[in-house]
């Protein structure tokens, strides 16, 4: 089960990916496992030395009774103190932003690739669609 976040690549440029594990409950875990989980609009935030995911929504598990979460919780994300400081200091300085890109499981445990990303402006996506259009097309004639 894998869960991706297809804007992302449309509207960023991703410059690294980091792995993050993420601290759930675990109705969440059973809902991530159904794949009620939309991470679309959602972003990481550092505060404090610690990294978060806000506006992850994960679905309500339908067995859950009066144990179920929040659906759109703050949740942190697991990584090592130095990554953290090398993220926070360059979303600080040079304007990057931290986008979840997908969420999967690894070993049993949830796991959150996580996106160094700048923004695309309006020419940077229509030359994407153009090229990913001639892409298309050459496979296109290719195949026949």
């Amino acid at each position: 089960m894998e869960i991706v976040n297809r804007k992302a690549r449309h509207d960023y440029f991703v410059v690294e990916e980091y792995e993050c594990g993420i601290v759930l409950t675990g109705t969440e875990i059973k809902s991530i496992r159904d794949g009620s989980c939309n991470i679309g609009d959602s972003y990481g935030h550092i505060r404090k030395g610690e990294l978060f995911l806000l506006n992850m929504f994960v679905g309500i598990y339908k067995e859950g009774n009066i144990f179920n979460h929040q659906e759109t919780r703050t949740r942190k994300l697991l990584m090592h103190k130095n990554e953290i400081i090398k993220l926070d200091n360059k979303v600080k300085l040079e304007g990057f932003t931290l986008i979840p890109l997908k969420v999967y499981f690894k070993n049993n445990k949830v796991k959150v690739s996580l996106g160094l990303c700048k923004g695309k402006k309006d020419y940077d996506k229509r030359e994407s669609i153009k090229d990913r259009d001639i892409k298309r097309e050459i496979a296109k004639k290719n195949k026949y």
